[in-house]
């Protein structure tokens, strides 16, 4: 198994040995329709040829975009089912989270780090967008998640993610360098060791920018470019975020994962643009997953 190394912009997080095949626990909720979660994190980890091990922390219906969905949350077998793969020896090269159902479910998480202690963190805190807390999103459930950015090799918050960790105000998605570099600095502070904000957008550019840095280089941010397409669609950050894990698993720095991921997503929502019901379906990236493949060559 290969071992994690200190995060930084520009190093390999992860380092692949020969034919091995890395494993990483998904810890996502699993949504019946719409594309998101973990309907995105198995199949895009899957074609980076990484062994994807689900850890599911809600059913859903459909995601919350829609008037109309059920939610089961799954906290009560959690700790049963992390029990099985105990007894069975299962091995961890990687943690990579995402939607919780619960506040409950942070030290799930946190057990996983205690019990595979040489595994890469990497934190997606998906707790809203726009300014605005998911809906099944209480502040308790936000104050816990604060929980799991202090060791986190690769923290991804969009700018109203970062806010609720921080407790920075959000101002919006159009904000200048220091700005991002005052939350960056407040999330490494708190113990992160690399930080990704994403989603960054000036009014009248089609460009939006993605920001980096890590605790190893200072905290100096980092800027990646990609196209800002003119339409909005829901399961965009849980494909960033997979794609960004996948690189990293293939052997790629942070900031060749980050403009991987921003390309992906670009080129995802493009495929997106032709299908019905684009708007909240989700985003169809279906049609992309050669590119992620293409990672392994």
């Amino acid at each position: 198994m290969s071992q994690s190394t200190p995060s930084s912009t520009s190093a390999i997080l992860y380092t692949r040995s020969g034919s091995y095949i890395p494993r990483v626990a998904a810890v996502h909720d699993m949504c019946g329709y719409g594309k998101c979660s973990l309907g995105v994190a198995i199949p895009v980890l899957s074609a980076a040829g990484i062994d994807v091990c689900p850890v599911p922390t809600a059913l859903f219906s459909a995601h919350t975009k829609f008037s109309v969905f059920y939610m089961h949350d799954t906290t009560e077998i959690l700790n049963d089912y992390l029990d099985a793969w105990k007894q069975e020896g299962i091995d961890l090269d990687g943690v990579y989270s995402g939607f919780l159902g619960s506040a409950d479910q942070v030290a799930v998480i946190q057990r996983l780090y205690k019990e595979y202690p040489g595994a890469l963190r990497i934190v997606d805190p998906v707790m809203g967008d726009g300014g605005v807390k998911y809906p099944t999103y209480t502040d308790e459930l936000c104050e816990a998640m604060a929980g799991l950015v202090d060791g986190a090799d690769v923290l991804t918050p969009n700018l109203t993610e970062a806010s609720i960790l921080t407790g920075i105000p959000y101002q919006g998605q159009d904000v200048d360098e220091a700005f991002i570099q005052k939350n960056v600095d407040a999330l490494l502070e708190m113990g992160a060791k690399s930080v990704v904000i994403k989603g960054v957008v000036h009014e009248g550019e089609g460009i939006i920018r993605n920001y980096l840095a890590s605790a190893q280089d200072g905290g100096k941010i980092e800027e990646v470019q990609s196209e800002l397409l003119p339409y909005m669609l829901h399961g965009t950050g849980d494909l960033f975020a997979s794609a960004l894990c996948a690189a990293i698993y293939t052997g790629r720095s942070l900031h060749d994962a980050v403009d991987f991921a921003g390309e992906l997503v670009r080129d995802a929502m493009r495929v997106t643009r032709e299908q019905p019901d684009f708007e909240v379906r989700g985003v169809s990236f279906e049609p992309t997953l050669g590119k992620v493949a293409s990672l392994l060559a």
